[in-house]
């Protein structure tokens, strides 16, 4: 009387499409979290020297 029958998975290779296509997706995801990241702190500096010509803020030196 044999026991019951395990399916073992069967080791294959590595899939060279599936891992091109897992890379160019977390390239993809990466790159535009840098993307939004620079856009932010274009945002805040383009909003700086906005407010600096209007004479909403100045910029004070520290003596030397």
């Amino acid at each position: 009387m044999a026991g019951p029958r395990i399916a073992h998975a069967t080791l294959k290779g590595p899939s060279v499409v599936k891992e091109i296509v897992i890379a160019i997706a977390l390239g993809v995801a990466a790159g535009s979290v840098w993307k939004m990241h620079h856009w932010n702190e274009q945002r805040k500096v383009r909003a700086f020297y906005d407010m600096l010509d209007k004479g909403e803020i100045s910029v004070v030196a520290g003596d030397e």
